[in-house]
């Protein structure tokens, strides 16, 4: 099935050659937005798979945006394509809901596997950006509260969130456990409810600051 992309980005020419690439590569782009609050109008109007957005944009931010996405139209992902690389937006971005964080010096084929990974439920960074990453989830794994003895995922679900958290993808997380990606997606399905996440990414840092699992 096609993947049903929202391109936001305030500068035309941008917007419009990326709205070509994304065109050339598969995608059925439904609508470009030139700020956040045309963003989230178009949105949910048109409920689409996923979301591109800039996080520098007049009106209402890439950011806010992506916060009201979250609750107007959760089953949209969000993609942050941004200039910005300090770990104070991509904290912020993540905390929002976005599921990717790309910076504009990738390629066009970058953001396309990205569309792509998002559209199936995964999380994406550019990779200049796992430091800054790493970064905040280690100032989260600082716990303010000790730890409860008591387990709060299963022990499956911890495995899912260890491999999750070393970058493993829906496939690759079944392959190697021998099960189906649905299990998979039932297992992440309990582990966002039992930590308060809404994706992946707000999961693996809930779980790394209950010391659930580790950075290997």
């Amino acid at each position: 099935m096609t993947i049903r992309l929202i391109l936001a980005d305030d500068h035309r020419m941008l917007r419009e050659g990326l709205t070509h690439s994304m065109v050339d590569a598969g995608f059925d782009v439904v609508a470009q937005a030139g700020d956040g609050a045309e963003a989230v109008r178009l949105a949910e109007r048109y409920a689409p798979d996923v979301v591109l957005m800039d996080v520098s944009m007049s009106t209402t931010d890439g950011v806010e945006a992506c916060r009201q996405m979250r609750s107007i139209v959760p089953n949209t992902r969000v993609v942050m394509l941004t200039m910005h690389t300090d770990p104070e937006t991509l904290s912020a971005a993540l905390r929002a809901g976005a599921v990717g964080y790309l910076v504009k010096d990738c390629t066009t084929d970058e953001v396309a596997g990205a569309v792509r990974l998002a559209a199936n439920g995964d999380t994406v960074l550019s990779p200049q950006l796992a430091e800054s990453l790493l970064a905040e989830v280690r100032r989260l794994n600082e716990p303010q509260h000790p730890v409860s003895e008591e387990r709060i995922v299963s022990e499956r679900e911890e495995e899912v969130l260890q491999l999750i958290t070393d970058g493993g993808s829906t496939p690759e997380v079944a392959a190697k456990m021998y099960i189906s990606q649905k299990t998979v997606k039932n297992h992440l399905a309990s582990i966002y409810q039992k930590l308060g996440a809404r994706d992946r990414t707000q999961a693996v840092l809930a779980a790394m600051r209950l010391g659930i699992v580790t950075l290997n």
